[in-house]
């Protein structure tokens, strides 16, 4: 099964973080939406982001693995087209960004963005969804 999703995390405090090569970035306390693609195995992508037992390869595993980080919900579609930078380029004009965080392989300036809450985060994906016109599925951790 391949396809594109949107982690919904809740960020409970403010938290300066290591994230790899992009070095110490400050989060704010808050809700964030990364944005990711699976052109391979999407279920397993993302029971790997759900799991706290993985390896820190993606910059979102450094994130997912902080203690005061949560993903609540995924967002996502089933399908051959690859719309993850699409999704972003929406997400992008609706909210902040962390410069370069997860998008290190294509030309956006970023894959995670801020809100400052989740109804907010939720209805930002599913606008995305509707602007490109793929339908999406939902589910809460």
């Amino acid at each position: 099964m391949k396809g594109c999703y949107c982690l919904i995390i809740n960020l409970d405090e403010t938290s300066e973080i290591e994230i790899g090569k992009l070095g110490k970035i400050n989060f704010t306390k808050g809700h964030y939406v990364y944005v990711g693609s699976a052109m391979n195995s999407l279920e397993s992508r993302i029971k790997r982001h759900l799991s706290d037992d993985k390896k820190l390869h993606w910059h979102i595993d450094y994130l997912s693995k902080n203690v005061n980080c949560h993903i609540n919900e995924v967002i996502y579609n089933v399908s051959d087209e690859k719309i993850e930078c699409r999704l972003a380029q929406f997400i992008s004009n609706q909210s902040s960004s962390i410069k370069n965080f997860g998008s290190s392989d294509c030309n956006c300036e970023s894959h995670l963005y801020y809100f400052k809450s989740k109804k907010e985060a939720i209805e930002c994906v599913k606008n995305a969804y509707d602007s490109i016109a793929m339908k999406c599925k939902s589910f809460k951790k």
